[in-house]
């Protein structure tokens, strides 16, 4: 029961080994709690050989699921009687599923196997009472399938990992200079030329190594249905992300007139084999905003309103340079009264923000596009430190704070040499866990727009599933609990009892397959001796 991740809000109970799961278990679900009832049948069932038949209301010996609208919408209350059973209650289906997370954590990490390892063996719940809910709305986590393509179940078993910790927000980075990954059916070019690369650099861009392998894929629509009804089930929203105006050789390599033919020959451009900021961007003309808002309204048909209320547009690290330089964008400018480049990027954002908002959606973006201003109902993901959000929640921007020197995943998590192709400062399991996503100094009013907080994960020297699993995890639990607990100010914070709970954590990361880092060290395999990184030494700053 002191072994749950993220720590609930309320315990109660003696802890007695009370209730026991067995093939007599029964499963009786209320009314808008099948998506929970199906996971349990799936997980708890296959784990420990049950058949979790159907039970009417009332019965004994039963997991009873109810929604009762008295609690947050995201809350959930867990009672374990002997007599009984499991009840849980949510206030909405994803507070339900919630409790239902938690009870497979009371059970064991048996029960994160996809088999019964120890047929017949007691499956005891302990005697217990909790009351829990988050503290944000917001609990995200970014995957760049951008640099490094991740096949469709690598993306289904991320969304189960997300949800074995309660994160509620999946950021799908589907587009870069290195890829673009997702099927657009009118714009056919853009995944049978812009998917694919003929090598990619290896390690970092300094690196002087290359694999050699061409490199690429690509969603159908098909399959980004079925990540988004698969995460549906699991009560997560997906926020899909085309990035736009920069970072997009890719998408221009596929159709050369995106680009800013009056500077550059954008016919010679491939699809990009290396990493950093990419001089090539998108050209502000009219065949440009019809060309997006083509992709754009195939996006929203994949991803629809209910499940996906945001759309990415991306926005950052955009050169100025070719603009400057091209008499059509220059022509734009003054033809919309438009003083500097900036502000060109602002019309860009704008003009999507307007497109958007008109088809119910909600724009999202890097905190550059505060720069040159900012569309009213626009939404920002604070990633270059906390000054962006902060400057945006001031202005009632909402915010998803995602600073960089805090909470990207891909940097290094130790300081010593075995660290595989080391980047960035130093962030530890006890770093991520003592981080903030609400600064101290803002307003009650700006605080009210820090919607919640999220992980990114860029994938630039991850090439592969299990690199990924190194970087982002344990640190994801750490995260998860940030987002989900209500916790003291971070200098207060006990991490070791987080550490001591870890220890229980650990045996179901390992239950579920996951290549996390270990406390000791990476494993032989895990390291990448020779390979380039950019390792920063010194703490970060806070921006």
């Amino acid at each position: 029961m002191d072994n749950l991740i993220p720590a609930p809000a309320r315990t109660g109970g003696d802890g007695r080994r009370g209730f026991r799961l067995d093939g007599a278990t029964t499963l009786t679900a209320g009314p808008g709690t099948e998506s929970t009832e199906r996971w349990l049948r799936a997980t708890l069932g296959a784990a420990f050989g049950l058949p979790l038949a159907p039970a009417p209301a009332g019965s004994a010996n039963t997991v009873d699921l109810r929604i009762d609208s008295a609690l947050e919408p995201e809350a959930y209350r867990l009672d374990v009687e002997p007599d009984r059973g499991v009840r849980i209650a949510g206030g909405s289906a994803a507070g339900v599923f919630w409790g239902a997370q938690t009870l497979r954590q009371l059970l064991g990490p048996e029960a994160f196997r996809r088999a019964p390892v120890n047929p017949g063996a007691d499956r005891l719940v302990p005697v217990t009472e909790v009351e829990d809910g988050p503290r944000f709305g917001w609990r995200g986590l970014m995957l760049d399938v951008a640099r490094h393509f991740m096949p469709k179940d690598g993306v289904l078993r991320m969304l189960d990992l997300m949800a074995a910790h309660k994160l509620n927000v999946f950021h799908f980075h589907l587009t870069d200079d290195q890829g673009w990954r997702v099927e657009i059916k009118r714009h056919p070019r853009l995944t049978e030329t812009g998917a694919w690369r003929p090598r990619t650099k290896y390690g970092h861009r300094a690196s002087e190594l290359w694999d050699e392998t061409p490199h690429g894929g690509f969603y159908t629509q098909d399959d980004i249905r079925e990540i988004v009804a698969y995460a549906a089930e699991r009560h997560i929203r997906v926020v899909p992300e085309i990035d736009i105006p920069g970072h997009s050789q890719a998408a221009i390599s596929a159709y050369p007139e995106l680009g800013n033919t009056d500077v550059i020959d954008t016919s010679a451009l491939s699809v990009w084999d290396t990493w950093g900021v990419n001089p090539n961007v998108l050209a502000p003309t009219d065949n440009t905003l019809r060309f997006f808002e083509g992709v754009l309204e195939e996006l929203l048909d994949l991803f629809p309103a209910d499940t996906s209320p945001f759309i990415h547009i991306g926005g950052d690290e955009c050169p100025k340079d070719q603009w400057k330089a091209s008499p059509a964008a220059q022509a734009r400018m003054a033809e919309a009264g438009l003083a500097d480049e900036d502000e060109l990027q602002s019309w860009f954002i704008r003009h999507f923000d307007r497109w958007l908002t008109a088809r119910g959606r909600r724009l999202i973006g890097w905190d550059e596009i505060l720069e040159g201003g900012l569309a009213e109902g626009a939404a920002v993901t604070s990633w270059r430190g906390y000054a962006g959000g902060i400057a945006a929640a001031e202005a009632g921007h909402d915010v998803v704070m995602c600073p960089v020197q805090q909470v990207y995943l891909d940097y290094r998590q130790d300081g010593g040499p075995d660290e595989p192709m080391p980047i960035g400062h130093v962030r530890t399991l006890e770093d991520v866990y003592r981080f903030e996503p609400v600064p101290p100094g803002l307003s009650e009013e700006a605080a009210g727009h820090i919607m919640g907080t999220q992980a990114n994960v860029w994938t630039e020297v991850m090439q592969n599933r299990d690199r990924v699993d190194y970087q982002v995890f344990p640190r994801l639990a750490a995260f998860a609990e940030v987002a989900w607990s209500r916790l003291p100010a971070p200098g207060e914070r006990d991490f070791a009892d987080f550490a001591r709970r870890m220890n229980t954590h650990y045996a179901r990361l390992d239950a579920l397959g996951v290549a996390y880092r270990p406390p000791s060290g990476p494993l032989p395999w895990q390291r990448r001796p020779g390979v380039l990184g950019r390792p920063i030494e010194g703490p970060p700053p806070t921006v």
